[in-house]
C-alpha cells in the first residue's frame, strides 16, 4: 500500500464524510442545491447516510482492501449520479461540484487498485 493511496484515501474520507454529515445536518449551503436539483426531501438522509458510509469504508479500506473497493465504487457510482442529476436539472454552472466530489473518489479507487 503506497504512502499517496493512504494519504488521497484518508482526505478522500474528510471530504465526503464532511459532506455527508453536513447533509444529515441539513447545513443550508448542502440542502439549497438539492432543492435547486429537484431532489426530494425524503431522500437526503439516505444520500447522507450512503455518503457518510462510504467514507468509513475507504477508511476501513486501509485494513481491508475489498472494503475500500467496495466503497470506492459505490462513491464513483453515486456522484456519477450526481453529476447527471445537476445536468438533467440544467445547472451547467454548478456541475463542476460533484465533480470535485467525484475527481477524488475515482483517484482512492485507482491508487488502491495501483497498491
Amino acid at each position: 500500500m503506497s504512502m499517496a493511496y493512504v494519504i488521497v484515501a484518508v482526505l478522500t474520507a474528510a471530504w465526503i464524510g464532511f459532506s455527508g454529515f453536513s447533509l444529515l445536518r441539513r447545513a443550508e449551503f448542502v440542502t439549497q442545491p438539492l432543492i435547486d436539483y429537484g431532489v426530494p426531501r425524503p431522500s437526503w438522509t439516505l444520500l447522507g447516510l450512503v455518503k457518510a458510509a462510504g467514507a468509513v469504508g475507504l477508511l476501513v479500506g486501509l485494513a481491508v482492501p475489498a472494503i475500500g473497493v467496495a466503497a470506492g465504487v459505490a462513491l464513483v457510482l453515486y456522484f456519477l449520479g450526481a453529476v447527471i442529476t445537476v445536468l438533467r436539472a440544467r445547472s451547467y454552472k454548478t456541475v463542476v461540484f460533484p465533480v470535485l466530489y467525484l475527481a477524488p473518489a475515482v483517484a482512492t479507487l485507482i491508487l488502491g487498485h495501483a497498491a
